[in-house]
C-alpha cells in the first residue's frame, strides 16, 4: 500500500514556522511530507528532529534545477543526508523547453548531465510535470519524447496537470509505473486556465489513478494544492481523502 505525504507548496502561505508545520502534518496522519525549495530558515538538524519526533519520513525533495546544477553537493548535503530524502525532483521548466522537437532533445540532455550527476551522490532524479509537457509534436507528444530520451529518469506524475494536458492520468501510470516512485494527486478542472480544486472536487479520476497505482507499486501518493483558500485545514482534508482511497 502507498504511502502519504503531502507537498510544502500546497502550504507556503501558512504564516507558522516549519517545524509546526510538521506537527500539524504528522497530526492529520500523513506519512511523510515532501520539502519544497526551502526550509523556511530552519535549521536542518532541527528539522531532522521534529522529523524523528513525529515520525515523518521524507520523500524525494523539490528543488529548484538552478540550484542542483549549481550547488548540488549543498543541496544533497541538507537535503539527502541530513533530511534523508531519497531523492530530488527537478520542480518545473518552461514551456519552451518543450516547444520543438530540438527543444526536448535539448531538455533531454541537460536532464541527463545533471541525472548523472546526481546518480554519483546515490540520488535519484525525477521530473515533475505541469500541462506544457504534454504538447503534440506531431507523433508524440513533448513528455514521452523526453522520457525515451533519458531512461533514468523517473517521473513523479502530476495527475492534475496531466488532465489539464489532455491526457489521461491512469493510463500514464500504467504505462510509466515502474519509473514513476511519487505520485502527485493535485486535483483540477479542465475547463479553467488554473482550475485547482480541492482533492475530490475536481474532474480527476482520483480512485483510477489510485488504483492504477497501486497496481504499479508506487510508494507514495503526495498531496498537492496549489492554491487552497484553507492551507490550514486543507492539510486535514488532503489526509483524509488520501486515506479514504
Amino acid at each position: 500500500m502507498a504511502k502519504t505525504a503531502i507537498n510544502l507548496y500546497s502550504v507556503r502561505d501558512l504564516d507558522e514556522p516549519l517545524l509546526e508545520i510538521l506537527e500539524r502534518v504528522a497530526a492529520a496522519g500523513y506519512d511523510g511530507v515532501q520539502f519544497s525549495g526551502g526550509l523556511r530558515g530552519t535549521d536542518p538538524a532541527e528539522v531532522r528532529a521534529t522529523l524523528e519526533e513525529t515520525g515523518l519520513e521524507t520523500t524525494p525533495a523539490h528543488i529548484g534545477i538552478d540550484v542542483l546544477e549549481e550547488e548540488l553537493e549543498s543541496a544533497y548535503g541538507r537535503f539527502g543526508e541530513t533530511l534523508d530524502c531519497g531523492g530530488v525532483v527537478v520542480p518545473y521548466l518552461e514551456a519552451e523547453a518543450f516547444a520543438t522537437p530540438a527543444a526536448v532533445d535539448a531538455t533531454a540532455d541537460r536532464l541527463a548531465e545533471l541525472a548523472e550527476a546526481t546518480a554519483a551522490l546515490g540520488w535519484p532524479l525525477h521530473y515533475h510535470n505541469h500541462d506544457h509537457e504534454f504538447v503534440s509534436l506531431g507523433e508524440e507528444a513533448a513528455l514521452e519524447r523526453l522520457l525515451a530520451r533519458v531512461p533514468e529518469l523517473r517521473l513523479e506524475l502530476d495527475v492534475g496537470w496531466a488532465l489539464v494536458g489532455g491526457s489521461d492520468p491512469a493510463a500514464l501510470i500504467e504505462r510509466y509505473g515502474e519509473r514513476i516512485e511519487v505520485l502527485h494527486t493535485k486535483d483540477m478542472v479542465t475547463d479553467e486556465p488554473r482550475g485547482f480544486r480541492e482533492i475530490g472536487e475536481g474532474d480527476v479520476d482520483m480512485e483510477a489513478c489510485a488504483y492504477a497505482a497501486h497496481e504499479a507499486d508506487v510508494e507514495w501518493l503526495v498531496y498537492e494544492h496549489d492554491e487552497p483558500d484553507e492551507p490550514a485545514a486543507s492539510i486535514e482534508t488532503g489526509a483524509a481523502y488520501l486515506d479514504s482511497l
